[in-house]
């Protein structure tokens, strides 16, 4: 079982990084290219924080060690992120006109990696049981980036999503941000309450 779980593990790794270089480099050929703007998307930096977490996570299980606590905290953080970039694109972003977009790439970044990474931390036991107290730690990197994509919103005008956009007023943009928080604070409380299930023995 280890074998196949490393084995599925691997390829989601390998087919975020492949996901995510393809639309690099239908993204840097355009005029308007600009890298802060590309790897600024929360879709590009969830994806690549949960393939460091499987990355690292299959390093570890290939060295036989008992996954720790602290990696285990990261990669329920990475779970969380990566779900929240499923929901909020297949809800929020649904028929949103993207430039540029690699059909088979988005699908990847946006469905099935979300997806499978949900269902590895729900599935597989090898992973510390997280308290309560972790939820706190999760909040964190939202909370940066929000934050810096608001500073650039109203100062150099880019915004990765259309539902951040301060010409929708500041009302209405921190009613989204309240709610992707809220739906962030109930993932990770849900994920930690994942944490303590052992449905496949790894």
């Amino acid at each position: 079982m280890r074998t196949l779980v490393n084995a599925l593990r691997l390829i989601a790794v390998i087919a975020t990084a492949s996901a995510i270089l393809a639309q690099w480099l239908v993204s840097s050929r355009s005029p308007e290219y600009n890298p802060f703007n590309f790897f600024g998307y929360f879709t590009i930096q969830s994806n690549i924080v949960i393939a460091v977490a499987l990355g690292v996570t299959l390093v570890v299980a290939l060295r036989s060690k008992r996954e720790p606590l602290r990696l285990s905290v990261f990669r329920g953080a990475a779970t969380v992120y990566i779900a929240t970039t499923g929901v909020v694109y297949n809800t929020l972003l649904t028929g949103a006109a993207v430039e540029n977009t690699v059909p088979w790439s988005n699908d990847v970044l946006h469905k099935w990696i979300p997806l499978y990474a949900v269902l590895d931390w729900l599935l597989f036991s090898d992973r510390g049981r997280l308290l309560l107290r972790h939820v706190w730690w999760f909040l964190i990197y939202p909370a940066v980036w929000l934050v810096v994509v608001l500073v650039r919103g109203a100062t150099d005008g880019w915004v990765p999503y259309p539902f951040l956009n301060p010409s929708l007023g500041y009302g209405v943009v921190a009613l989204y941000c309240l709610g992707v928080a809220v739906f962030i604070a109930l993932m990770g409380v849900l994920v930690v309450g994942m944490s303590r299930l052992r449905i496949v023995k790894v």
